[in-house]
């Protein structure tokens, strides 16, 4: 019988300002770099989805949040990591971006999201299915 790899967790983060969502630009560092994404990092083993996404956004690009709520889950696209979307308030700190993990960092509406390439094809459905309900 084949046994299948378990999927690893990671965290998505919905931030919000005035209709418009963070995405960065996967920098050199990071895993699939070159792709624009909304920030995300893995759940480390014995970690809760939401302290993973406050460690991820103060890591990443050196905000300060409050997990609000999960609103979606996905595969990645390499199929390795089950993905948990989280709405969160940005509470603090300042956009200062880890030039190993991000390259650029941007507010977009979901319109101008669907403009930049390269992204994920399965991110998409977030930003039609999931993001006008939100």
């Amino acid at each position: 019988m084949e046994q299948t790899e378990a999927k690893r967790e990671a965290v998505v983060a919905v931030l919000r300002e005035d209709g418009r969502i963070l995405v960065i630009l996967r920098g050199p560092q990071a895993r699939e770099s070159g792709y624009w994404a909304p920030l995300s990092g893995t759940v480390e083993p014995g970690e809760r989805q939401q302290d993973a996404l406050v460690r991820e956004v103060r890591e990443e690009v050196g905000l300060r949040v409050t997990p609000l709520a999960k609103v979606w889950e996905s595969t990645s696209a390499d199929g390795r990591f089950v993905l948990h979307w989280w709405t969160a308030a940005v509470t603090g700190g300042a956009l200062t971006p880890d030039p190993r993990e991000v390259s650029e960092a941007r507010w977009v509406t979901a319109e101008e999201y669907a403009r930049l390439s390269p992204t994920f094809a399965g991110d998409h459905a977030f930003y039609t299915d999931v993001l006008p309900r939100l």
